[in-house]
């Protein structure tokens, strides 16, 4: 790791022009419609496959897809023209446009879209495409999917994956993409870093900018290369953005990724070897309690810096995010009581209450390589001795945690523009699909209902209505089974170059640092 950090450095200093100071320093990538940016790691990640889930958590500047989202996150056609639906939601009629091509100049065909959704369905990974029962070519200009059942986010699904070409989509693809983006990839050193400039062959408005270099520094190295004027935009650990970075201002993008802990609704036990519940958390006094005694704001400024803001549901600017699970916190006395009330007393006097010889006591997973949900979780824990519960905060891999997460609670980053996120998280038939879905193990028949009507509705109202139902009819549903302790709703800061125009940010996904390039096409030098 030392040696891929001096070497970055290297880099960086043959970029460099000019360091900071007191007066503007010239930038001659400035002059040449050039930048170069550090936003976390993943943009230099694994490489950039649509098919195995690339643009799934973040922006995709590389490929277009069927659908899109506006600046309000709502849906908008884009390689598509006109979507026809059958009444009973059981098939779609995708016109494409006829002036898309692809990154090499070869056009983007029909045959294209049913190569990519039959290529991402056989692979069967990030892309949720079980509902899909055959993808089929009308005509050069036309493709036709068929469900197995009405699959009312089937649209949402279009709007994330993003198109590949039939012709050139061979093994190393993720590393050397092409596709019908506003930008391609010129460069690209795995974890190191990438080179993108715009597609000459992009059928709409072209990027401002003439070129982007795309780092990968540790937060050892990228502050230091921000103060020193080696780089133009940086995603800023929350730890580091009081600092002072000369000729360059604190940025703060909206996100639509909340933050919560998933609490486990059974008690621990094991099923073919695994253990799946906690013997806490599987206590409703214990997850109201905590929902109505923490101090999200608290919770916040000490492992967010501030940069979030409170909430107790996936966030709002998600039109079918349901407000009315939002209620006052930090009511510690009225959390204090509920737990004595179930029988949760701390007897021998150290600080935790105990219930029929168990501990108020438990752990939560923070991933490892996200400090953020580290340090909400360690926050969390502090917060949460003022009520006689211990909560031990544990950095571990992502791998790891989220393979024993339906036992062991973890930090999660619930940021989804579909609705399915409900679905996944919620749904009784999704408790061991696979590690992700239904860490809380919630099963509540009401919830499935409204959950199972949302899905199959045919009309966008009912479905939204159905959503909205699943989160809290008025009478049952997460608001009072509380299989997840929302926390925050992120703000991701960065340091812009005060020289550098980036235009009108989007509430976006965090993506871990590069949701801010969801509207990279924008940006200019002033």
């Amino acid at each position: 790791m030392k040696k891929l950090c001096m070497y970055l450095m290297a880099a960086l200093m043959l970029l460099a022009v000019g360091c900071g100071g007191s007066e503007q320093p010239k930038n001659e990538r400035a002059d040449k419609g050039e930048i170069v940016i550090s936003v976390g790691k993943y943009m230099v990640g694994e490489g950039f496959d649509p098919t195995a889930g690339w643009g799934l958590w973040g922006p995709d500047p590389f490929h277009s897809a069927l659908m899109g989202h506006d600046r309000d996150n709502n849906l908008v056609k884009e390689l598509a023209t006109e979507v026809k639906q059958s009444p009973d939601g059981m098939q779609y009629v995708f016109t494409l446009r006829d002036d898309a091509k692809f990154s090499d100049g070869t056009p983007v065909t029909a045959e294209d879209v049913v190569f990519t959704y039959e290529t991402a369905k056989a692979a069967g990974g990030a892309v949720d495409l079980t509902a899909l029962a055959s993808a089929r070519v009308l005509s050069n200009t036309q493709v036709e999917f068929t469900l197995t059942k009405p699959w009312s986010v089937f649209l949402e699904t279009a709007a994330s994956l993003g198109i590949v070409p039939k012709h050139a989509y061979k093994e190393g693809y993720a590393a050397a993409p092409i596709g019908s983006g506003p930008w391609k990839v010129v460069s690209f050193q795995k974890e190191q870093q990438l080179i993108m400039e715009p597609n000459e062959y992009y059928y709409g408005e072209k990027p401002k900018l003439k070129k982007v270099t795309v780092l990968n520094l540790g937060d050892d190295a990228v502050l230091a290369a921000a103060q020193s004027g080696q780089v133009d935009l940086i995603f800023a650990p929350p730890e580091f953005a009081g600092a002072s970075v000369p000729h360059m201002n604190l940025v703060l993008m909206d996100s639509i990724d909340s933050f919560c802990i998933n609490l486990p609704q059974v008690p621990e036990h094991d099923e073919n070897g695994v253990l799946i519940g906690n013997n806490v958390t599987s206590d409703p006094a214990i997850r109201r309690a905590l929902n109505i005694g923490i101090d999200r704001k608290t919770i916040i400024d000490n492992g967010l810096g501030g940069f979030a803001k409170p909430t107790m549901n996936f966030a709002e600017a998600l039109a079918w995010a349901n407000d009315d699970l939002q209620e006052p916190d930090n009511r510690v006395d009225e959390a204090k009581q509920i737990l004595e009330d179930a029988g949760w007393k701390d007897t021998d006097g150290d600080g935790i209450r105990e219930k029929n010889g168990v501990k108020a006591e438990f752990v939560i997973n923070g991933r490892a390589n996200d400090l953020q949900r580290y340090n909400t979780a360690v926050a969390l824990a502090d917060d949460a001795k003022k009520l006689g519960i211990n909560i031990i905060a544990k950095s571990t891999p992502w791998s790891e945690a989220r393979k024993v997460a339906r036992n062991i609670p973890t930090t999660w980053a619930f940021g989804d523009y579909t609705p399915q996120a409900l679905y996944n998280y919620f749904h009784s038939s999704q408790i061991g699909v696979n590690v992700i879905n239904n860490p809380a193990v919630y099963h509540n028949p009401t919830v499935d209902m409204h959950i199972d009507k949302a899905m199959a509705a045919t009309l966008n109202e009912e479905a939204l209505r159905e959503f909205k139902a699943a989160q809290w009819d008025g009478v049952t549903g997460p608001k009072v089974d509380l299989p997840y302790l929302w926390i925050a709703t992120v703000q991701v800061p960065y340091f812009v170059s005060d020289r550098l125009d980036i235009g009108t940010l989007h509430v976006g996904e965090r993506g871990q640092g590069m949701g801010i390039l969801a509207n990279i096409d924008e940006w200019q030098w002033k």
